[in-house]
This record gives C-alpha cells, sequence and structure tokens, in this order.
C-alpha cells in the first residue's frame, strides 16, 4: 500500500496549499518501537521519514517536519507494520486509518484532526466531531470542544420521552433464565449459587409472606466475610452454613452489635450494614411490567443497584408474583441505542467525546484542588484492601494498574463470588490472599463462567464519542469502561452505566 523509498528531506509542498512558506511541525510517536518512521501525503507516501528516539524515554520518537499550510495526512512505520496514532484524530482515507493534521500559518500551530480530504470523499460520519491537538513548540495541548446546553437539554427530553413512552416489557427476553434464592437458604449455599450460575445479584423470595422481599448482592457477602473474618474461619464457615437470610433478617431486631471497619465503630446492625438489605417495603425495589423505562432506570439510580426485578402482581385468583425478568441499565441503554441509530442527529450530545462531557471519574489533573483521587490498587496489595476500597470509597469496581498506573487489570464486587469455588473464602486469610491471586480464582477454566465472557475489563479513549461509549456499555456484562491512554493504557478515569444515565436523564449523583 505504501511505497518504500529513502529517508530523504524533511521539507514538503504538501500537495494543497502551493507556496515558499514552510511551517516547522513537530511529530510524535509515543508507545515504543525499534525503528520508527514517518510517512504522509506531504511526502506523497513514496518517501519515509526516520524518526529518533528521545533522549530519557523508551517509548517517545520525534521528528520536525517543514510542511506547508493547509491540510495533511500522516501514518507511521514501527518495526515495518504500518500505524496510526489511536490518541489523535483520524480518518479512513485512501490508505487506510490514517491520521489527519492542520498545518496553520497562524502562531505557527500545527492542528490535528481535520479531515485533509473534500468533503464527501472519506468513508467518515461528516457530524462526527473530535478533541483538536494543538502542536506548537515540542508541546501537546488539548482543545476541548464546547458543549451547548441547548443540545444538552434536546438530547435530554428526546432520550426521556422516549423512556418515558416504553415499559419494561420492552427488556423482556423471548427466552432466559432468571435466579431467585428462597430467604431461608444458609448464607453459604446462596453464596456458592451466585458463584455456580455466574450472576451477582439475584431476587430473595419469602414464602411466608408470598412476595419476593429483597434482593441479595455480591457487596453483601463482601461485607459478611469481612465481619465474620474478624471471630476466625472455623466460626465464619459455621456461621455461613448454619445461617439462613432469614435468620441474619432477625438479628436486626434482637441486637445491635458494632461493627470495626478499619478502626471505625459502626453503631448498625450486620444486616443493617447490607447494601440492600431486607426492605420492609418490597415495592421499592422492584418494577412492574407496565412500569415505563425512565421509571424503572430511576429506581436503579435512586437505590444505586445493579439490578431491578421486573415482577408480575399477584392476580385475584391468588396466585403468586411472577418473576419476569432482571431489568439492568444495559438493557435500558441497549433499547436507546436501537431506537436512535438510525437518527443519531437528533441527540446532538451523542457525537461530543467523552472528555468535554461531565459524565464519569477521572484522575485529577495536577493542582486541582476540588479533584476526588481515582481508587486504584496494585496486583500485590491484599484481597482485605481492595474489599475495604470497595466498600469505603462507595464504587463497584477498582482498576488494577503497575507501577506506571497502566491497566492490568480490575476487580469487582462481583468477583468476590470466585472466592465459593473449592471452599476458598475458609482456607485463606483474606489479608494473606492478594488481589492477583483472587483475580486468578476467576480465570480458572474450571470456573462455571470463566472470566465473565472476557467482558470484565473494557477500555475506551476520553476521545471516543459519548454513542460508542453507550454502545460498548450496551453489551450484557459491562458495566463500566476504563478510559485509559493509547498505548501506554494509562488509568485516566472510569466511566459507568449509572454515570451515563445520570448524565443523560440530568439527575445528580
Amino acid at each position: 500500500m505504501f511505497g518504500s523509498g529513502p529517508d530523504t528531506g524533511h521539507e514538503s509542498g504538501g500537495g494543497r496549499v502551493t507556496g515558499s512558506v514552510l511551517i516547522p511541525t513537530l511529530f510524535m510517536w509515543r508507545y515504543g518501537g525499534r525503528n520508527v518512521l514517518l510517512s504522509g501525503s506531504f511526502t506523497r507516501w513514496a518517501e519515509h521519514i526516520s524518526m529518533s528516539p528521545v533522549e530519557g524515554s523508551s517509548t517517545l520518537f520525534q521528528v520536525v517536519c517543514n510542511l506547508t499550510p493547509g491540510f495533511h495526512q500522516y501514518k507511521f512505520n514501527v518495526d515495518g507494520e504500518w500505524r496510526h496514532d489511536e490518541n489523535e484524530n483520524f480518518i479512513n482515507g485512501n490508505y487506510g486509518i490514517v491520521n489527519t493534521i492542520l498545518v496553520s500559518t497562524e502562531s505557527n500551530m500545527a492542528l490535528t484532526g481535520v479531515p485533509s480530504e473534500p468533503p464527501g470523499s472519506m468513508d467518515v460520519d461528516n457530524d462526527f466531531s473530535v478533541p483538536m491537538v494543538i502542536l506548537s513548540g515540542g508541546l501537546l495541548q488539548e482543545v476541548i470542544p464546547s458543549l451547548s446546553k441547548a443540545d444538552v437539554e434536546v438530547s435530554r427530553n428526546r432520550i426521556s420521552m422516549f423512556l418515558s413512552a416504553n415499559t419494561a416489557y420492552n427488556l423482556l427476553p423471548e427466552s432466559g433464565k432468571v435466579v431467585a434464592l428462597d430467604i431461608n437458604l444458609p448464607v453459604k449455599q446462596a453464596f456458592h449459587i451466585l458463584y455456580e450460575q455466574g450472576v451477582p445479584v439475584a431476587p430473595l423470595w419469602d414464602f411466608s409472606r408470598g412476595q419476593f422481599v429483597a434482593v441479595l448482592t455480591a457487596l453483601d457477602f463482601i461485607l459478611i466475610l469481612r465481619e465474620l473474618r474478624r471471630h476466625g474461619s472455623n466460626v465464619a464457615e459455621e456461621e455461613l452454613e448454619t445461617h439462613t437470610i432469614a435468620e441474619w433478617k432477625e438479628r436486626k431486631a434482637k441486637l445491635s452489635m458494632p461493627i470495626q471497619i478499619d478502626g471505625e465503630s459502626c453503631a448498625r446492625d450486620l444486616v443493617q450494614c447490607l447494601v440492600v438489605s431486607l426492605l420492609e417495603n418490597h415495592s421499592n425495589f422492584q418494577a412492574g411490567p407496565y412500569d415505563s423505562l425512565k421509571e424503572v432506570a430511576s429506581k436503579i439510580l435512586n437505590y444505586n443497584v445493579a439490578t431491578v426485578p421486573i415482577v408480575q402482581p399477584s392476580s385475584q385468583d391468588g396466585s403468586f408474583p411472577q418473576l419476569l425478568h432482571l431489568a439492568s441499565l444495559s438493557g435500558i441503554l441497549k433499547c436507546i441505542c436501537r431506537h436512535f441509530r438510525h437518527s443519531s442527529s437528533s441527540l446532538p450530545i451523542l457525537q461530543q467525546p467523552i472528555c468535554a462531557i461531565p459524565v464519569g471519574t477521572w484522575v485529577p489533573k495536577i493542582g486541582d484542588p476540588n479533584g476526588r483521587p481515582l481508587a486504584m490498587l496494585r496486583p500485590t496489595a491484599s484481597l482485605s484492601d481492595a474489599l475495604s476500597l470497595l466498600v469505603q470509597a462507595e464504587v463497584s469496581s477498582v482498576p488494577i494498574v503497575d507501577e506506571n498506573d497502566s491497566l492490568l487489570d480490575i476487580y469487582s464486587r462481583s468477583d468476590i463470588t470466585a472466592l465459593a469455588k473449592d471452599r476458598t473464602y475458609a482456607q485463606f486469610s483474606l489479608d494473606e490472599m492478594s488481589v492477583q491471586q483472587a483475580l486468578q480464582l476467576g480465570q480458572d477454566v474450571n470456573s462455571p463462567r470463566g472470566f465473565f465472557s472476557g467482558l470484565r475489563c473494557q477500555m475506551c479513549l476520553r476521545s471516543d464519542p459519548l454513542h460508542k461509549v453507550m454502545e460498548r456499555l450496551a453489551n450484557p456484562g459491562v458495566r463500566r469502561l476504563v478510559i485509559v491512554e493509547a498505548g501506554s493504557k494509562r488509568v485516566e478515569g472510569i466511566i459507568s452505566l449509572s454515570d451515563v444515565f445520570r448524565f443523560l436523564l440530568g439527575v445528580k449523583a
């Protein structure tokens, strides 16, 4: 596809604008390699310009080329393989996927991200907008596109109207399986069922009341295990085997036991620690098939849960309520994406890059006094530390990173069910087991659900448009995306399903 020419001359006519004005333009490749070359429209794709490694860096290469003002395309040849920079603006041009740059005569600046072909001649969305980067004096500086309040309001109103006009019946699959647990099951058995069925939550059925009374979650087991481990593994094993979920509820009325969480005493009993405890008013946490999608999404956000049971109420003939489905934000998001797939222009915010939208949790910039630190851990951290962080930071997952904060894996609340394998929870101390060892339990090929179908550690870039992020989050099993820097995979933030819905519905966290 590309010709191989000599590494000659860093000056070029560019092909678009003629004249004697040449602008020094810095090109950088930040992702390592042994031999990195640059080629582009300014070399007529016939010449390869050698890039020099930057002293003190093992991954950075650069070269300065004198370019004529105008639009240019370029691409990198890294150790014989043609590549483009995913963190810069790119298009699908005549030479495959290539990066783009606009060289301006003003202030000797070169702007990336502007198409170098006339409109209509490329396979790109003309409505697509991405953040531009100014290259000046060797420095990269991001320019965040402005977000119109009018565009936000128009998009939110149209999404709200769609969700209000459609009911939970739209979420029901043609066939499927829903796991529910009896409230009189021993805690240990419930723990194993969640693991064997590969589900992080399950509704609880109270036969005596003929109602679904609560939802048991993975976080419930995290809190129970952390408390019981204080009394020793034997006591913890006995408690899990003999005590039923209903008996935990009875303890709520009979005693109040102080709970130590990292040195702080909580004046509440064990069941009160459960994130979704046994609710007296069961209608709070469930929805009916005729409830609107907006009502279902609002319940998930308001109660900070992963799912809401869709229940057909009992009829006049005395039949029990029927559990139809476990509604999640990913299912609702899938409905939104499907409905607006061919009319995305009616939702202007979908084309905005996520870095231009107040959504997600980001690593605070240096010197930002209002920045909230993003919780991250090293793989050698203890499982006890990971569980404490999930509880105290009130997050559903923690990125696992190396010494450069590059993403290695992610530990989520639902990973706690892997401890049910071979009664691991009774054989190891939470302080002795590392996060890496805990994650390896989920990777075991013999486990029923393996690594949650490989969907546990999904990534995106800060330049990705909102619609692309929404499509990924709409996949079953995906609850969050880790925002990483292209190439280095350095963690820049996390965006979850609840983050997206709070933004789309205008709901504050």
